[in-house]
């Protein structure tokens, strides 16, 4: 902060008329600040919901998967997993925290942990695997799908879309608790809610796609006919 012009500041040099110069290795100080940015409050809250993952499945199998005691732990794993995603994607775009690394990162943890339960329920009997292929197939269809059309634009999220996702963690969560009585039903009823939204936000997504798609071709079409005439 306090440092003289000239020894390594990476601001500026002066020449002998009192011109500012960019200083050598000026952008090679900058580059290493944006390379530091990388370790900003969304990006290890990202990287936290990803070291949970492997912790919430040994939780969900431990002796055998069926003690109420370490299910309880697993959805306390879980429920910070699911926390920690409503906070990052917000810090990040309010404080202009938005990475490279995050972009990439964001997606797979979100992916990771609710395929991580998805899946240990399945295994364990508590959910049927059709549910579990119906939410694992949609998830990774439209993200494919996003990337298949990013070339025409961004398919931004719906309000269904974030429905779908809050049901589903509120679902599994139900799921992964050992639950009893009038609460075990309830879940089942959550569980079904979800499924819906999945699907239904699922084809919206592939309309949006071919919406953006035909009409990302039809600009490029017209630019290249303006530009030949």
């Amino acid at each position: 902060m306090g440092a003289a012009v000239g020894e390594g500041s990476g601001s500026a040099a002066v020449d002998a008329q009192g011109d500012a110069k960019p200083a050598r290795g000026g952008k090679i100080a900058a580059a290493a600040v944006n390379q530091a940015s990388v370790w900003n409050i969304a990006n290890l809250l990202t990287m936290l919901r990803l070291l949970l993952v492997p912790a919430f499945v040994a939780l969900m199998l431990a002796d055998g998967g069926y003690d109420p005691a370490w299910r309880s732990l697993a959805w306390a794993a879980f429920a910070i997993a699911m926390i920690t995603d409503l906070f990052d994607g917000h810090l990040a775009r309010t404080y202009n925290l938005v990475t490279d690394f995050g972009k990439i990162a964001d997606p797979i943890a979100d992916k990771a942990i609710m395929g991580a339960a998805l899946i240990c329920l399945s295994a364990l009997g508590d959910l049927p695997w059709w549910v579990t292929g119906v939410i694992l197939g949609r998830e990774l269809g439209i993200t494919l799908l996003r990337f298949l059309v990013i070339r025409y634009g961004v398919i931004p999220a719906s309000r269904g879309g974030k429905l779908k996702t809050l049901t589903q963690g509120v679902a599994v969560g139900m799921y992964v608790l050992a639950l009893t009585g009038w609460l075990a039903t309830l879940r089942w009823w959550v569980m079904a809610a979800a499924v819906v939204l999945t699907v239904v936000t699922g084809l919206d997504y592939v309309k949006q796609a071919i919406v953006l798609r035909r009409r990302g071709i039809a600009e490029r079409k017209a630019a290249l006919e303006e530009k030949e005439a």
